[in-house]
């Protein structure tokens, strides 16, 4: 399947019209129909369903849609690194991060590079360690920083200076806000916000110990610290969550007792070739961190 055909699937999967897909490719609408037709031909299954207005994926469809991003994506990716040139350090350093006071590190040290290299520009993408490790084992992503608890034994790693410390995001109005910190016995009855991811789960799980059965999940949440302070905003429940900024005059944060706090890691792939602009950011955080 040619890279040009899935960049038409993509058009056409975002427009959800051949009329208009075909417009923006400057091809006729009968061309694109058949190039469409002839990919479900390839693949052997059913890539849109057709109504009177509009075209919608399938479940296959939206498969294929991702993989086609993904696809694209590293094609551009490797179109803009063979472009570099050679005598100048330049060019894109993808990133992929999770919510970390860390990233106030990291960004210390983009800044310090690129005084030394102007020409690097950066790219930086927000996603659960999940995420960011699926990106980087497809080559999408050249490094992650990201916070622990995560498996990392295929990567070579850095260890970030900053620990984060667990805490609970509460209504100023809850009962919970007078107190300075949060025990597991302050937790019994209470409706939860945890974090999506299965290791984050289990440590406070483990942390609950015996009130574990006490308290009520209502929602999980994998990122973005906005979302879940809505959530606590309008009551839904309370949140866990690491330390941060809190921007909402409404809330507060309280820290947990006994405490828990997590490191980051800034990672990227064991035996991976990656750009002139991504060796020399690794050699140079290397030597800062």
């Amino acid at each position: 399947m040619e890279l040009r055909t899935l960049r038409s699937f993509l058009i056409v999967a975002r427009e959800e019209n051949i009329t208009k897909a075909a417009a923006i490719l400057h091809i006729t609408q009968p061309s694109l129909s058949r190039q469409i037709m002839q990919m479900e031909e390839e693949l052997g299954v059913k890539l849109f369903r057709r109504s009177k207005h509009n075209i919608i994926l399938t479940e296959k469809g939206r498969l294929l849609k991702r993989r086609a991003q993904e696809v694209v994506e590293l094609a551009d990716k490797a179109v803009r690194e063979l472009s570099q040139n050679e005598e100048v350090i330049s060019g894109e350093i993808s990133i992929g991060c999770g919510e970390t006071r860390n990233m106030e590190e990291l960004t210390r040290l983009m800044v310090a590079f690129q005084e030394e290299y102007p020409e690097v520009v950066f790219d930086i993408y927000t996603a659960t360690a999940d995420d960011v490790k699926e990106r980087m084992d497809n080559g999408l992503t050249d490094l992650g920083l990201l916070l622990e608890p995560v498996e990392i034994t295929r990567y070579n790693f850095l260890r970030m200076p900053r620990k984060e410390r667990w805490c609970v995001l509460l209504r100023k109005d809850s009962p919970l806000a007078e107190k300075s910190v949060i025990t597991p016995a302050d937790l019994q009855g209470q409706r939860l916000i945890m974090a999506k991811r299965k290791s984050v789960q289990n440590e406070l799980e483990n942390w609950l110990g015996k009130y574990y059965d006490q308290i009520k999940v209502v929602a999980t949440s994998n990122l973005s610290y906005y979302n879940r302070s809505m959530m606590v905003k309008n009551n839904l429940g309370i949140a866990t969550c690491h330390e941060f900024q809190n921007a909402y005059e409404e809330l507060c944060l309280r820290p947990l007792e006994p405490e828990i706090s997590n490191g980051s890691v800034l990672i990227w792939k064991k035996a991976q070739v990656f750009s002139p602009a991504v060796i020399k950011f690794i050699e140079f955080i290397r030597n800062l961190l």
